[in-house]
């Protein structure tokens, strides 16, 4: 129900379960969080593709099937354990994780697809927040993070009505970093990852955290965040490293 490939210091993780529209079923949150931990403590691992199989869905959320058989499972959607909520999961990476959304992504699996760090498009992608018809208010992020996203306004069109957003309005909302093609998809997302491989794993995880640890404070806290930080790590950094670094970008900037 999780596959696993490694291409080189990208691995590419696949939620597996196509004729269910790769629901989050309690198996296959279990299967991601440890893949993603075991990922994560990977040192020849540097980025994180995750995508859907099949092209129907990248996932439709909670396996709602298991749930109503389920008299605890209800839990799952208010569960903070990473081995029960998958967007957690995602978030206890320290490793970049891009998203490659190949079809919908519904409710829970919106808040799955929020919790990764880079958004590339199929333009079969389509997104819907479908809590409030169901009857059941988000525990994964989404009344949080869609609107730090998009703006509340859009936020609240999009939660209020559970209608579904194009993959080319959420480009334009400012949601997703690329749409592209289907047989797009993949190659333009491991091309990001490959070209996000050339930075040195420690500025990867030590950058991506910044930004996400300064994101939920003041702009004031979150600047004396950057230099406590700052400080700390460039009081390693030495001019010959600065000098080795600075010809390889002047070399890559000359290719591109």
């Amino acid at each position: 129900m999780l596959l696993v490939e490694r291409q080189g210091a990208v691995a590419v993780v696949t939620l597996n379960r196509p004729e269910a529209m790769n629901a989050l079923s309690k198996a296959l949150r279990g299967a991601l969080r440890q893949a993603l931990s075991e990922l994560d403590a990977d040192p020849m691992v540097k980025v994180v593709v995750l995508t859907g199989a099949g092209e129907r869905a990248f996932t439709a959320g909670l396996d709602l099937k298991e749930l109503s058989t389920d008299p605890l499972g209800m839990g799952a959607a208010n569960a903070t354990d990473p081995a029960e909520n998958p967007a957690q999961a995602v978030l206890a990476c320290s490793k970049p994780i891009i998203g490659a959304i190949n079809g919908v992504a519904i409710t829970g699996g919106f808040e799955l697809a929020l919790a990764c760090d880079v958004l590339i498009c199929s333009t079969a992608a389509r997104f819907a927040d479908t809590h409030a018809r169901v009857g059941i208010t988000p525990g994964w992020g989404m009344s949080q993070k869609l609107s730090r996203a998009i703006g509340p306004y859009r936020a609240k069109e999009l939660s209020l009505t559970g209608n579904f957003m194009s993959a080319q309005q959420a480009y334009d909302w400012g949601l997703v970093n690329r749409v592209v093609d289907p047989a797009e998809l993949m190659p333009t997302a491991l091309k990001l990852a490959q070209e996000m491989t050339s930075i040195e794993t420690d500025m990867l995880v030590t950058y991506k955290a910044m930004i996400d640890d300064g994101y939920g404070l003041s702009l004031q806290e979150a600047l004396a965040l950057e230099h406590e930080r700052s400080v700390l790590h460039n009081a390693a950094v030495t001019p010959e490293m600065v000098e080795a670094r600075r010809s390889a970008v002047q070399a890559r900037g000359r290719t591109q």
